[in-house]
Formats: C-alpha cells, sequence, structure tokens
C-alpha cells in the first residue's frame, strides 16, 4: 500500500503542477499578450489555441491528475496515515474546483467562440471577443487558484509521506 500511495501521489504532484503552471501562465502572460492584439488576432488565437489543446500531453495530466490523487487518498486511508490523506483530500477537493470550472465554464465559452465561421465584420469579432474574453479570463483565475492550491495541498501531503516514511 505504500508503494501504492508514494508513487500515486509523486504523480499527482507532477499532474496539479502541469495544470497550475498552464492555467496560470495563461492568466499573467497569454490573455494579457493576447489582449494587445486586434479583435481578430484574438479570436483566431483563441480559436486556433482550443483547438491545440485537446491532445495527450493535456488530457493525462489534467484527467490523470484525478485518478492519481483518488489512488493517493485510497492508499493514504488503507495505510492508515491519516496527516497526508487530509492533505490529499484537500488537493483532490481543490482539483475539482478546477476541473468543474473548466468543464463548466471556460470549455463551454471556448466552444460558443468557436461556433460557426470566424466573422468578416468587425462589430461581430468585436462582439465575440468582448462576450469571451473578460468571463474566461475571471474564471481561468479561479481554476488557476484552485490548481495552485490543489499542488501545494499535494506537494505538502508528499513532503509529509516522506517523513512518516523516512
Amino acid at each position: 500500500m505504500k508503494a501504492l500511495t508514494g508513487v500515486s501521489l509523486f504523480l499527482g504532484v507532477l499532474a496539479t503542477g502541469l495544470m497550475a503552471g498552464l492555467f496560470t501562465a495563461f492568466a499573467y502572460a497569454v490573455m494579457p499578450g493576447l489582449g494587445r492584439g486586434s479583435d481578430r488576432t484574438f479570436v483566431e488565437a483563441m480559436r486556433n489555441i482550443n483547438k491545440a489543446i485537446l491532445n495527450g500531453w493535456f488530457l493525462t495530466p489534467f484527467s490523470g491528475a484525478l485518478l492519481a490523487l483518488a489512488l493517493a487518498a485510497f492508499g493514504a486511508w488503507r495505510g492508515g496515515e491519516h496527516p497526508v490523506l487530509w492533505w490529499v483530500l484537500a488537493s483532490l477537493a481543490l482539483y475539482v474546483v478546477m476541473f468543474a470550472v473548466t468543464a463548466g465554464v471556460n470549455v463551454p465559452l471556448n466552444d460558443r467562440l468557436a461556433d460557426g465561421e470566424l466573422p468578416a465584420a468587425a462589430d461581430a469579432l468585436a462582439a465575440a471577443r468582448e462576450h469571451f474574453e473578460s468571463s474566461w479570463g475571471a474564471w481561468n483565475v479561479v481554476r488557476a487558484l484552485a490548481a495552485t492550491g490543489s499542488f501545494a495541498c499535494a506537494a505538502w501531503a508528499l513532503v509529509r509521506y516522506g517523513r512518516a516514511t523516512a
């Protein structure tokens, strides 16, 4: 059981860290950078990013973190490592918040932006951007904070696990 806990906790830290980094980078670099461009540039870039991100390099840590953290929680529970368990559960809860925001808010906004042909008229591009940008950006900050909190809790759980098994 200790091997299951240790390996799954390590993988959970890795996956949550990758997701926290991705969403945080969007908050402090990608969205502000795109925000400096024209409406056409913004809409085209977000459409292209949202298509490109749907690949194994993203989907493996994005969904794998849930499995890794659940296995780590099970292992810590079965192994009687309750101080570790509470940190893993906190990490899992924060990750579920991030996952829910992504699935419930950001993905539907992405889908709405991707609907149909790219508008040719300047006012239609501006409207598409306006509807998308502020909402998506605000909710991305929420998921970045949740993912970062999840990563921090998982990392602390790994530290506690290492101390308990040393």
